[in-house]
């Protein structure tokens, strides 16, 4: 939790009024059953109404001053509580940003979802309440004892008794729940994970009538968790009541033995009825601390699942300052876009063997560089490592001679135009989707962009055209609209480098050879990599890289290729026979 305190930092003067309002709201309440105790014994007694309207006027005085702070302390612990929430989710946010897809995979997309909203807000309802609980808890309590004690110091042992009570049953409570919360939570996780499994697979699950048995999935993780939320709320539903019947015994045995000493004369009936107030604080100050504990585990739990996501140092992180490469100024090299590979090798964790070893080519701008290869060869993990989605192990990988990792992330990035293996369009039209490649771009980019991509012929018939609407993940689109709007996206950025990982797939053949001659006077002058699993698509390339369980089989024109690699002819006949070769 003192980790996440410095979060509040921006607070500090607000979290500072709220304890001096809390301050001022328990000295008030304090002061109140004394003024009582003067007008019962003072003022009643004495049958003084001089005395009864002065100090009753006071108690009114003090009592609003009391409302005042109360009503004040709410106000700013409630700002600084959401402040602090909207804080502390940005921060985790913008960490998990900078998170390689290896630290991505580590937590899972319903983990960390939890983790910003559900757990987060579970910090920050703690953070509301304890500014004013855990301050007025124990002054109200110490404050409760010691006014207790000089009004009447014969029932002080009383005292002794009921508080070591309470203490036992609120740790008692805590050592209980504590668990129980850690498991909610995980729980919670299952429940999203499987959730989110549903909502992004209904296709699958409907066309392969799985429905019943997703319903059955989802039904044990919402059973496993309610169960849970059931047996805690069950703890709480004995504790409450138990803390009840305590101070309902407690206020019995005050009026029997108080009243027994108002009888003897040795105890005046204002102190037994300031004592008796004094011991409700004491008592409501324990409860407010029960709650405490009762939420601070549930809290713990979260602050701990938090705080594994800040811990982890992202394994890809820009260079130093002053020690980063800016391609964009300063550079001899007159063409940009040279992509070169020396002897890369990499492994997934955990793995036994690497992915991919010892690869070296080298992709220039003008041409383009295909690479083809059978399922699990590596294709994509190659295309992931150029814009450091991983680090390799081993080896390096140099953009215009200046190695990707001493450069920033957004100068790597920049120059590269990424069009991954599946297209995913985010919420908002046609036109602010192109425009996530550039957010600047003209309206007549954007249109060339489309125009180039092959996509004005569907963007037309739309009624709205650009301004047509994109629903969530591009569900209100076919897979080839999808794939030639993520190509539109990545053209209106103009990169020097152009990575297409199997961007193609859902095109046809006729679709995808006019995509292709747009791209060639497009894509001049930049580099071209393509990875595919059509031969037709890859046949014209300057240069074919042959994948094989990791490792280079081939490189050369398809022409070369056919005469030297067994591993790509295999791969051409598999799909286009000899006649049409020749």
């Amino acid at each position: 939790m003192i980790k996440l305190i410095r979060y509040l930092k921006p607070f500090l003067p607000s979290v500072v009024l709220v304890l001096v309002l809390v301050l001022l709201q328990s000295l008030s309440q304090l002061f109140l059953p004394t003024l009582m105790a003067d007008i019962v014994d003072k003022g009643i007694a004495a049958d003084n109404y001089a005395v009864i309207f002065r100090i009753g006027g006071i108690m009114l005085a003090v009592a609003l001053v009391s409302a005042a702070c109360a009503f004040a302390a709410s106000f700013f612990s409630a700002r600084v509580g959401m402040g602090y929430g909207r804080v502390l989710r940005n921060k985790v946010f913008s960490h998990v940003q900078g998170f390689s897809l290896r630290e991505y995979n580590q937590f899972g997309a319903a983990s960390l979802i939890t983790r910003i909203t559900n757990d987060i807000t579970q910090v920050q309802m703690v953070v509301l309440m304890s500014m004013r609980m855990l301050i007025i808890a124990p002054l109200m309590m110490i404050g409760g004892i010691v006014m207790a004690v000089s009004k009447a110091p014969q029932l002080s042992r009383l005292i002794l008794i009921l508080m070591p009570v309470l203490l036992i049953a609120v740790s008692v409570m805590a050592y209980a729940v504590m668990p129980l919360f850690k498991a909610m939570q995980a729980k919670l996780d299952k429940l999203n994970l499987v959730l989110r499994e549903n909502l992004t697979g209904i296709r699958v699950i409907r066309a392969f009538n799985r429905d019943e048995h997703e319903q059955k999935r989802f039904d044990a993780a919402n059973l496993d968790l309610t169960n849970t939320s059931i047996l805690v709320n069950r703890l709480m539903a004995i504790a409450m009541p138990g803390m009840t019947l305590l101070l309902n015994l407690a206020s019995i045995a005050i009026i029997w033995f108080g009243g027994q000493r108002v009888a003897g004369g040795s105890l005046q009936v204002g102190d037994l009825m300031a004592f008796l107030q004094y011991m409700m604080q004491i008592m409501f100050s324990l409860m407010m601390v029960s709650m405490m504990f009762v939420m601070l585990p549930r809290a713990m739990a979260s602050v701990n699942r938090i705080n594994a996501v800040l811990e982890i140092q992202p394994e890809i992180a820009d260079p130093e300052l002053g020690m980063a490469v800016n391609l964009a100024t300063g550079s001899a090299i007159e063409k940009r876009g040279y992509l070169e590979f020396r002897n890369v090798t990499f492994s997934y964790p955990g793995a036994e063997v690497p992915v991919l070893q010892d690869i070296s080519f080298l992709a220039s701008p003008g041409e383009v560089t295909a690479v083809i290869g059978g399922t699990g060869s590596g294709k994509s993990t190659l295309i992931n490592l150029i814009p450091r989605f991983y680090d390799v192990d081993s080896g390096s990988i140099l953009v215009d001679g200046v190695d990707v990792r001493d450069m920033t992330q957004e100068s790597l990035r920049n120059k590269i135009g990424y069009v991954p293996q599946q297209a995913l369009l985010f919420t908002g039209t046609i036109a602010s989707n192109i425009r996530f490649g550039k957010e600047d771009a003209t309206f007549a980019e954007v249109h060339k962009a489309a125009e180039t991509a092959q996509a004005l012929d569907f963007i037309s018939a739309m009624p709205e055209g650009f301004d047509a609407p994109v629903a969530q993940g591009g569900v209100n689109l076919s897979g080839g609209q999808k794939q030639r709007l993520a190509i539109a996206r990545a053209l209106v950025r103009h990169p020097e480098i152009y990575i297409f990982d199997d961007s193609f797939s859902a095109l046809d053949f006729r679709t995808d050879a006019r995509l292709r001659r747009a791209l060639k006077d497009e894509t001049a002058n930049a580099t071209m990599l393509i990875v595919a699993q059509r031969v037709t698509t890859v046949m014209d390339a300057d240069r074919i890289i042959v994948l094989e369980k990791g490792t280079v089989a081939g490189i050369g024109t398809h022409k070369e290729l056919m005469e030297t690699c067994t591993v790509y002819r295999e791969i051409v006949l598999s799909q286009v026979s000899e006649e049409e070769i020749a």
